[in-house]
């Protein structure tokens, strides 16, 4: 059986995650590796240096626990796939590759939100890689809502929620798609009606490792 193994920074992801897989690729075995501390450590001069060996030391793992691809689920470290999968000579994905696609292909004025810097920087160097493969030059604005991380780490999802929601609503008077970086966002999105797209990495993320699995 083809075993699938999801590398997460924040254990928020998880849960979704997991249903989703449940769901799109039922006939898949999942495996969940966990390191919280490495966003909060991409911030820290110090500790940076250390996140590429210990996301390889996790691929490793993942590697001979029998997975036969990783899936990155966090924006903040998509950037280390390529190096990633070449380091261990298995595929490593970017959950997020999907939903940067839809929003170059929804126009050309991309409004991305994050909650956090280190995950803004990444989201926009993607969407920027992506728009390069397809031979589009989109302007990116981008934004992070301040005080909205401090909320839901809290455990104050509503507060969280209402801030997102405002930069969604803001942002999208601006922008012909809006981009959420963070998938711990969602629940912001379901409330807000706007004339625009709104995306998010999880969904787009495994139905294309869904459609990858099924043309090998």
């Amino acid at each position: 059986m083809t075993r699938i193994a999801f590398l997460h920074t924040g254990a928020v992801v998880i849960p979704p995650v997991a249903e989703l897989a449940g769901r799109l690729i039922p006939e898949v075995q999942t495996v969940n590796y966990l390191d919280d501390r490495i966003v909060a450590d991409l911030a820290d001069a110090e500790r940076a240096a250390s996140v590429g060996e210990r996301l390889e030391d996790l691929v490793r793992a993942a590697q001979s626990a029998g997975a036969d691809a990783v899936m990155l689920t966090c924006s903040s470290i998509s950037g280390f796939a390529a190096d990633l999968g070449a380091a261990v000579g298995i595929p490593v994905l970017r959950i997020d590759e999907a939903m940067a696609d839809q929003a170059v292909a929804a126009g050309p004025r991309i409004a991305v939100i994050a909650t956090l810097p280190t995950t803004l920087g990444p989201t926009t160097a993607l969407i920027a890689e992506r728009a390069a493969l397809a031979a589009a030059d989109p302007e990116i604005l981008s934004e992070v809502v301040e005080g909205a991380f401090a909320a839901v780490a809290s455990g104050d999802r509503a507060t969280h929620d209402a801030l997102v929601a405002a930069a969604i609503e803001r942002l999208a008077a601006q922008a012909d798609v809006v981009v959420l970086a963070q998938a711990s966002m969602a629940s912001a999105a379901a409330a807000v009606h706007v004339d625009v797209p709104v995306l998010t990495s999880l969904e787009p993320g495994i139905t294309r490792l869904r459609d990858a699995l099924a043309a090998r």
